[in-house]
């Protein structure tokens, strides 16, 4: 039996990567627990011996021999030598005799005590290797699966990450205007935080809307990126309609936003049907703030830019056959070109500038 016993704890080990030392320790609370339990009197001389080695178990009250039953003042603690006779030979005062419990004889209460403490210890060791596994996947890019669509636009999503499974939820706020989702769609998402909950487990927050998806997606599908000949300087993003991503390389043979596009667009198209056909503005950054601002009101042409003095401001001018364009729809393209360059932009026509 208690070789099957420890069996079982290194299954555990193997399987769910749970410490054989950590679940040995808990099974000695449990069952001091379970001992306590049915005798409440009891003092600190209970002990458990567990022996991997051996794959042997002991439990045993610890007992001082006195000489006479008028001599027990504690009845948890003393027995007079004609017990402890039953234990060891020739026993004398003051020795203490290691008297064994069988755990067999435990009541229900005392067991479902011992059985619920150690189910509570692998739920808590289970939670505790969600929360590592997860925590080192912070601002990472996971596949998840749909499980569940909720009333309120929220969505369940199953993440993996190496053998460790985790529900979490994807809230209205963080997901994509207008995707449609369904039980069963894989999708990936955002790593946002990870926070511990003691009644809940670790909560993943993850999300479809954040810049950061957008970032990670680049690096997955463009090598460049990937091995840092293209660096991503800046992302101004409006999830499900628009994004605008400013990128530079070190080597002059490079080719940034090209690295990016791909040929034939296929990578820049790869990312874009991820993210549901949103729109995705490719810019070249610039150390000069005057060319970045041009650069980053893409696709319309720029005449001139002036840097004011009052803070990070900008006046640009523009054809104005291409005023509409700058601006965008609902001022989307001059709101996203402020937001990755970091300028409050000004947009003049050519004829109102002169």
């Amino acid at each position: 039996m208690n070789a099957e016993f420890f069996a079982a704890i290194a299954d555990l080990e193997k399987e769910k990567g749970i410490s054989a030392d950590y679940m040995l320790e808990k099974i000695r609370q449990a069952l001091l627990a379970a001992y306590k339990k049915d005798n409440p009197d009891c003092g600190e001389n209970v002990v458990v011996d567990i022996d991997p080695e051996k794959k042997s178990i002991a439990m045993y009250v610890q007992m001082t021999v006195v000489e006479r039953m008028e001599d027990v003042y504690d009845a948890e603690a003393e027995f007079p030598i004609e017990e402890a006779e039953r234990y060891v030979k020739r026993p004398k005062v003051g020795d203490v005799v290691n008297v064994p419990v069988e755990t067999k004889k435990f009541g229900r209460i005392a067991a479902q005590a011992a059985k619920q403490i150690i189910t509570q210890s692998i739920r808590e060791a289970e939670r505790g290797h969600i929360y590592d596994e997860f925590t080192s996947k912070e601002h990472e890019i996971l596949t998840g699966i749909v499980t569940r669509l909720e009333n309120n636009g929220g969505v369940s999503i199953k993440i993996s990450s190496n053998s460790e499974y985790t529900e979490a939820m994807l809230s209205p706020s963080e997901r994509i205007k207008g995707e449609e989702l369904r039980e069963g769609d894989r999708i990936k998402v955002y790593v946002v935080e990870v926070r511990r909950s003691p009644a809940r487990g670790p909560q993943v927050f993850i999300s479809r809307t954040h810049p950061g998806l957008v970032k990670r997606l680049f690096e997955l599908e463009v090598p460049e990126i990937f091995d840092g000949t293209v660096e991503i300087r800046s992302i101004a993003r409006e999830a499900g309609s628009r994004s605008k991503i400013a990128v530079w390389s070190a080597d002059p043979a490079v080719d940034p936003i090209g690295a990016c596009v791909g040929p034939n667009g296929g990578r820049v198209g790869s990312i874009v049907e991820e993210l549901g056909g949103e729109k995705i503005d490719i810019v070249k950054y610039s150390e000069d703030p005057q060319l970045f601002i041009a650069s980053a009101l893409s696709p319309a042409e720029v005449i001139s830019v002036e840097l004011l003095e009052e803070g990070r401001s900008a006046r640009v001018v523009v054809p104005d056959s291409q005023l509409s364009l700058a601006i965008g729809k609902e001022g989307q393209n001059a709101r996203l070109a402020a937001k990755l360059t970091g300028y409050k932009i000004d947009i003049k026509p050519a004829s109102a500038a002169e």
